[in-house]
């Protein structure tokens, strides 16, 4: 071993284990870890690459803690996957087991005498989920003093996938009411290749005290990066009988197969993984792939991995690709996006703009892990040709556009900071139900002073809005109150509880049907708000939206005519500001990156000349005939907000793509953008008034117990940016931006 200081840190076992399997030195991580974690005293973040060795800097000190202390601690150990434990179990195993350190697995899928093993012995390493560690409080709560009493730390796991999420706030609620129980902090320590801003995760990892987090930030340079993004072009297709064109199926689309062949020629004899944007699109290119395979006779080398698929075909899909013996490439979502290990990857492959540039940098992190070896990324557009009644969509290459700027970010380094903002009013709901199961009951003031006291994970909420909310849960039978005073769980909340769907604090991914006069056209993910009249883009079609059933998660439809194509079509993610303000310095630059193909160059040249051609630099305000489009350029927070702004003025309004459409009804494009303008001049409106219209604000798991307010506090804090949206309209009203209208398309 190379001069380290930090290594004669560890235990002596735990030396000769780093010997004997040939370490020459410690990662840099590792060797700044070390002496602040051994000391078991405070919490800590490592933020490093991937396969740069953060486990092992969270590990080796954590595990010479317990080897040096008496009471033979525990460390508990938190993942985001089932997957991501078991390979942990796989990576620990066999080192604990010649420290005599016992490694405990804990989820869904574990036997019930290893969980009661584990509670006969509660020390070693527990390896488990935020949802096993929800049922563990809530079916054990008489125990959870004995079970913890002896923690040294908490360990989380990629945690970036946590913060801002209903898990992060479920998973900070759990950890604060263990320590609560034990009557003490436990050192958290945290792990993580992709953190934007450093504070808002430690205020995460500890909330209200994130300036006692230490932090490790690793430098250790990845390997070389390649980088290709290829353009294909959809020709246009021709209906023969056009007035039935209505009844048609929408024809398929070809680029798709032209797509997997390319896949198939380059990626074959090696471990891949393949990012299409949805489940449909998993399964459409994994369908391709095999029936290349097939008419070539040569073996399956593509499996399917997404999380409607069986646990035992996610499971092939992971053994497929951890065995050497022969190649495999998954074709995957988000599932594989974290650090289960799955063996060395080539390339990754990513179909259309990426969900979030922080999504695109975790996956690119899955590549080049062999010394020597770049990473390599190969990313696939898919763009219409471009014909008569085009969208703008279409006439600036939004997809190619979106995907080169993200890379353009992921290159400087940037990727969006997490979102620490949100109330997660149905988190709070879900852990209130907890604790009065843990506690067999509980009064308001515990409740309260356990979840939304200082440094707690609901600090903000209100007294007067916990009060609102536990009135609501008594109305829906959820919660029930003693002449004591106590609260217990009413028969309704009796029937949650008690079923094992109950520990999950978010729930499963549904897109909305769309239905027209009874017919299933098909589904959509949707992440923007939806409001009756507005048109939506579907199988190459515009749609008006009739009616929103939020219960049912249908949209009722009808066929509308004319103007040019809306922008709205779904979408698998929500996008940045700074994303759709680097898409605008493409489209006003005349440097070409290098890692466009000849097809993608085009792409970029014909929206750069549609762009001059239409004056959109100087331009706002699109008129469409009877829609007009406010080009904007922001995030899609924020052109929410300006829709719900214009909502509140009488029109239909929706976010669109880099701006909002807004239906004319009458009025001049002149009277719409003077609309926006007055609201500059108005009191800020109340939630209740700027969401008034709007449906489908029911997103997370326990939205629909909650009271009308906290329902629009709670989206707004999600998913508006109404401050920015104000800027956005002050400068709009500068004198010197009168001259914004465009012509006529």
């Amino acid at each position: 071993m190379a001069a380290s200081s930090s290594y004669y840190l560890l235990d002596e076992r735990i030396q000769h284990f780093l010997w004997s399997e040939g370490w020459e030195s410690l990662r840099q991580a590792q060797e700044e870890a070390i002496p602040i974690i051994v000391a078991g005293e405070c919490d800590v973040i490592v933020a490093a690459a991937t396969a740069t060795g953060k486990t092992e800097a969270a590990f080796l000190p954590a595990l010479t803690y317990l080897l040096q202390s008496e009471n033979h601690g525990l460390i508990v150990y938190v993942s985001p996957l089932k997957a991501l434990i078991n390979d942990q179990f796989g990576r620990l195993d066999r080192l604990c087991e010649q420290l005599e350190i016992p490694v405990w697995p804990w989820h869904g899928d574990i036997s019930a005498s290893t969980k009661t093993r584990f509670m006969a012995k509660r020390q070693g390493v527990l390896l488990i989920t935020p949802e096993s560690l929800e049922a563990l409080l809530c079916n054990r709560g008489t125990s959870i003093n004995a079970i913890f009493e002896n923690s040294a730390y908490f360990v989380i796991d990629e945690l970036h996938a946590f913060i801002g999420s209903e898990r992060g706030k479920q998973l900070q609620s759990l950890m604060h009411r263990i320590e609560n129980s034990v009557g003490r902090n436990i050192p958290r320590i945290g792990l993580s290749a992709t953190l934007g801003d450093m504070s808002l995760a430690a205020d995460f990892l500890r909330p209200g005290k994130g300036s006692s987090v230490a932090m490790i930030v690793s430098k250790d340079a990845n390997t070389e990066l390649r980088i290709l993004v290829k353009g294909y072009e959809e020709p246009l297709v021709i209906r023969q009988n056009s007035s039935n064109a209505d009844e048609d199926e929408p024809p398929q689309p070809t680029m798709p197969a032209t797509i997997a062949g390319h896949l198939f020629k380059n990626l074959r004899g090696s471990n891949n993984l393949i990012f299409p944007n949805s489940r449909r699109e998993v399964e459409r290119y994994t369908h391709l792939l095999n029936q290349f395979c097939s008419t070539q006779n040569v073996p399956n080398e593509f499996w399917p991995h997404h999380g409607s698929l069986s646990k035992e075909i996610r499971s092939e899909t992971e053994a497929a690709l951890k065995q050497k013996e022969r190649p495999a490439t998954a074709i995957c979502t988000n599932t594989l996006e974290l650090g289960i290990d799955i063996g060395a990857v080539k390339s990754v492959a990513q179909i259309g703009p990426p969900p979030s540039v922080a999504s695109l940098r975790q996956r690119l992190g899955r590549s080049g892990r062999r010394k020597g070896e770049p990473a390599i990324l190969r990313g696939y557009c898919i763009e219409q040709m471009i014909g008569p009644h085009v969208s703008l969509s279409t006439e600036l290459r939004l997809d190619m556009l979106q995907m080169t700027a993200m890379i353009s970010l992921l290159l400087e380094n940037w990727f969006e900071p997490p979102m620490s903002s949100g109330a997660h009013f149905s988190t709070l709901i879900q852990q209130i139900l907890s604790i009065v199961a843990q506690r067999g009951g509980a009064t308001i003031g515990q409740l309260y002073s356990l979840l939304c006291g200082p440094t707690t994970p609901f600090t903000s909420v209100t007294k007067e809005e916990f009060a609102m909310l536990l009135r609501h849960l008594g109305k829906l039978d959820l919660l029930m109150q003693e002449s004591s005073g106590l609260l217990l769980h009413g028969q309704t909340g009796e029937k949650f509880v008690n079923h094992y769907t109950f520990y999950a604090a978010f729930a499963s991914e549904e897109e909305f049907r769309l239905v027209c006069a009874g017919r299933a056209l098909g589904t959509i993910p949707v992440t923007q708000m939806l409001t009756v009249g507005q048109r939506i883009l579907f199988a190459g079609k515009t749609w008006c939206v009739d009616e929103i059933d939020e219960q049912q998660k249908t949209i009722v439809v009808s066929r509308t005519r004319g103007g040019v194509p809306p922008l709205f079509s779904g979408g698998a993610g929500r996008t940045h500001t700074k994303i759709r303000q680097r898409m605008r310095e493409l489209l006003e630059s005349d440097e070409t990156p290098v890692y466009l193909d000849a097809v993608a160059k085009r792409f970029l040249t014909e929206a750069r000349n549609n762009y001059a051609a239409r004056n959109l630099k100087e331009t706002i305000l699109l008129d469409q005939g009877s829609e007009a489009l406010i080009l904007t350029w922001m995030g899609d927070a924020a052109n929410e907000a300006l829709a719900c702004l214009l909502l509140r003025r009488g029109f239909k309004a929706t976010a669109a793509g880099p701006g909002i459409e807004v239906h004319k009804s009458g009025h001049s494009g002149t009277d719409i953008l003077d609309a926006l303008i007055d609201t500059s001049f108005d009191v800020v409106p109340s939630l209740d008034e700027l969401l008034i219209d709007v449906k489908n604000l029911q997103r997370q798991k326990w939205d629909w117990a909650l009271p009308d307010g906290l329902l629009r506090k709670a989206y707004a804090s999600l998913y508006l940016d109404l401050d920015e949206a104000l800027i956005w309209i002050k400068v709009l009203g500068d004198p010197s931006n009168l001259n914004c209208l465009a012509s006529q398309s």
